[in-house]
């Protein structure tokens, strides 16, 4: 069996009693270190909670070479840990369907992930949310502007647009919410279509879930010039607001008070 575990957003407190449980049972227990970090996560602690080894992992042994894991679950229990939730912006389906093809039972516990905790804390409604994208590191100097353009097909429809954020956890590169909002800049600069705007509303999150986390709403262009601290950061740019939504915006990420007469 393979079994694919959410750590969820934050330390051990986000793994739930199933997922405990599995890993107890599992033989080996593999952790996913390339798609995302958690805050106050320690392998250490979870190998002395659980009495298990932990195995870091890269992305290219989970989306290349990953046949000696199957090897394995033919004949054992594997345990695959992933931040967040297991299938929600990881590439582990690839895996998962691999282990079908090869006649291994899978099974998924779930756990909180940024994309249902961020409406919670913002006040956004997740009815609400558009097509969600990675603003990712430029590449020389190639600059992605596929943001800009789910940015600019989500607000047509009065959607909000969850941009994550690029992180290199080999490197230890993680991009900023000013980074990201630099990025939109630059981009707006090029299109001059009026997409990302001194008067476009954003929100910033900072390690979601954590004791430590930040919640900011502002006018994107003044929001960057904000101190999240640590990552990893998350940015939405908002639709169209719902009144109900505005007053959630200012009384939880202390948004312009001007937004409740918009």
């Amino acid at each position: 069996m393979l079994v694919f575990i959410g750590l969820g957003l934050n330390g051990l407190a986000d793994l739930t009693l199933s997922g405990m449980e599995w890993i107890c049972k599992g033989d080996k227990i593999y952790l996913d270190t390339y798609t995302s970090i958690i805050p106050n996560f320690s392998i250490k602690e979870l190998e002395d909670f659980s009495g298990k080894s932990i195995i870091p992992v890269d992305r290219k042994t989970l989306e290349i070479n990953y046949e000696k894991i199957l090897s394995e679950a033919k004949n054992g229990i594997i345990i695959l840990l992933s931040p967040g939730d297991p299938f929600v912006a990881t590439t582990h389906i690839q895996l998962r369907l691999a282990a079908i093809n090869a006649g291994i039972e899978t099974k998924v516990i779930h756990s909180t992930s940024i994309i249902s905790a961020i409406f919670g804390e913002t006040g956004l409604s997740s009815y609400k949310l558009g097509r969600i994208v990675t603003i990712t590191f430029p590449f020389g100097k190639e600059l992605s502007e596929t943001p800009y353009d789910v940015i600019k097909d989500n607000m047509s429809r009065g959607l909000h647009t969850l941009l994550l954020l690029d992180m290199d956890l080999e490197r230890k590169l993680f991009m900023k919410i000013g980074e990201a909002i630099d990025i939109l800049r630059m981009i707006e600069e090029r299109r001059r279509e009026n997409v990302v705007t001194k008067k476009t509303l954003a929100v910033g999150c900072a390690r979601v879930g954590s004791n430590t986390q930040i919640i900011r709403a502002n006018y994107i262009y003044d929001l960057a010039k904000e101190d999240f601290g640590d990552p990893p950061h998350s940015l939405i740019i908002v639709g169209k607001l719902h009144f109900m939504e505005a007053e959630a915006l200012v009384k939880l990420a202390k948004a312009p008070k001007e937004i409740l007469e918009v």
